[in-house]
This record gives structure tokens, sequence and C-alpha cells, in this order.
């Protein structure tokens, strides 16, 4: 099949592709797919591409814009593609916000040693991390929190049974889940359902001792809530590579809380994706090719 590239081309994805067998080509009025790296995109597309690869999980910038449109091409996206990426962050955050580095970093001062040691919490205490939003991700995250020996809760949209989670449930039958867990990690896509999702509420749900984790999009969770839960000792911490506006602004009060962690989006970075979608990009291809749908398929109307 032959593709494109747009709005700039990646050298090193290109090659990938082509050697998969595909050709590439600058016109857009030739290819029969196209991989997009976001930016204006011309509407329509001509009737010869048959389906839009994006290069990133998160569509619903996409569907708000406009971008995606029920009824039109076929899109789809990156998911499940940076498990081990994103996965890497949230154990870093997790830990870095249960041994409060933030605080410790912002004390400047050694003799932050007692309130910390105090404070901070561990993973091999027989602590509970619930995954909110168990899909590709908790599948690189389950594996790395193991050997803490953690019990683990997943929870995703349909209640499908998660590989290495000692618990499994569908969203709507988890309200038990916010007041047992001593750990949460937000990694669902943002759609109707899920903005939102975390709000005061929640927060007046969880352990004191709770720690928040969000690598999902900064919208599932109430930015003011979180900030009154953090600032009221509600919750222990937050821990977050994405926020809610974003980019955060300059002076946000979580830039300046020290039971807050925060990290500037980089869990799954142009420079990431460069790396690793292009054989997703080969398995949609070889799907639309036969006729099937594609394995990262978007629907649009589900909005992920």
């Amino acid at each position: 099949m032959k593709f494109t590239m747009y709005p700039g081309v990646w050298d090193t994805v290109v090659a990938e592709v082509e050697a998969a067998g595909h050709e590439f080509t600058t016109d857009l009025n030739e290819a029969e797919f196209l991989i997009y790296a976001g930016g204006r995109l011309p509407h329509p597309l001509p009737a010869n591409i048959g389906f839009v690869q994006f290069v990133f999980s998160g569509v619903d910038r996409l569907i708000d814009a406009g971008v995606m449109r029920p009824g039109e091409v076929r899109w789809a996206n990156a998911a499940g593609v940076y498990g081990k990426p994103v996965a890497e962050i949230a154990m870093t955050l997790l830990l870095a916000q249960l041994h409060h580095v933030k605080a410790a970093s912002l004390a400047g001062s050694f003799r932050a040693r007692g309130p910390i040691d105090a404070a901070q919490g561990w993973l091999f205490d027989a602590a509970t991390v619930a995954i909110i939003g168990a899909g590709g991700i908790a599948d690189a995250l389950i594996p790395m929190l193991r050997p803490f020996g953690v019990k683990i809760i997943a929870v995703n949209r349909s209640g499908r049974v998660v590989g290495g989670a000692d618990e499994t449930y569908a969203i709507s039958e988890a309200g038990h889940v916010w007041s047992q867990a001593d750990a949460f990690i937000l990694a669902m896509p943002l759609t109707d359902e899920t903005a939102g999702l975390v709000d005061a509420s929640k927060f007046a749900q969880m352990k004191s001792s709770a720690v928040v984790v969000n690598v999902g999009r900064g919208e599932l969770i109430v930015t003011d809530d979180l900030v009154d839960a953090l600032q009221a000792g509600e919750i222990a911490g937050a821990a977050l590579d994405v926020t809610d506006p974003e980019p955060l602004p300059d002076g946000h009060p979580l830039w300046r809380l020290p039971n807050c962690t925060i990290t500037p989006h980089i869990a799954a970075t142009g420079r990431i994706a460069q790396r690793m979608i292009a054989p997703q990009i080969v398995a949609n291809a070889a799907a639309f090719q036969a006729g099937e749908r594609m394995p990262t398929e978007v629907d649009i109307e589900l909005g992920y």
C-alpha cells in the first residue's frame, strides 16, 4: 500500500513501514493510508485515503476539534503501544510521591528527614494498588508492581479479567475500591464518562494515606478538588504526568504543594513515538488490507 505522513516526516518510521513492503509517497492524493502526527489536517481528506493512523493514543482532542468525525475515514491510534514507557513513569511517580522526594527537595535541608520519614509510605507493607483504566498500560505496569508484593485491583470499562491482577471490576461496580486502595493509578482515556471522574466525592472516600497517580488524561481529575484535598490532608499525595489545564500554568498551587509531584507529560512523547509506533502501523495496515477491523481502530462514538 502507498502511504504518506503528515505534517512532518519521521524518517525512521517511514523506513520501518517501507521495510514491511509499503511504499512511501509525498502526494496525499496517491496515498492509501496516512500517518498523522498532529497539527492541522486537510478536510475533507481525499477519497483514496482508506485509514488514518494517529501516532498517539488519546483522541479526545481530535474528536472535540472535529478532526475525527463519525462516518468518515477510519482511524487507528496507538492504544497500548507506549505501555512500557508510561508504566515506567507511573512507577517513578508513585515511588517518588510515597517517599516524598519533592518535599525533601523543596525543604533544602537534611532537617526535613524526621517529618518525611514519619509521612512516607511503602509498597511492600501490604499495600493495595488500584489501576483505574486497566488496559495496555496495566499489562506493562503489573509486572513492575509484582516484586513489591502488593495487592493489585484492576478496574476497566467492561470488567474483562486483567492478567496478573488479584481482582478485576467494571468501573460501574468498583465503588468500593475508592475506600480500599492505598494508591490509585489513573490510566484511562478521556471520554464523557471519565471526565471529572476523580472529584471531591472520590477524595472523601479515600484513605488519608492514599496517593493518586495520573498518567491518563489531566481531565480525569477535577483539579480544584485535588488542590483542596491535598491542602486539607484528605489524601497523602498526588503525582501527575498530565494535568488540567495542560500545560499547567506557572504559579499554579500544584507546583508549590510539597505533596504533589509533577512531570511535564513526558511518558509518551514524539521522541518515544518515533521509536515505537511503526510495528503498530504495519499491523493496522495488514488488517485493513485483509478487510478486518484494525487492532487499534478507534470507535469515534465511544471516544477511544
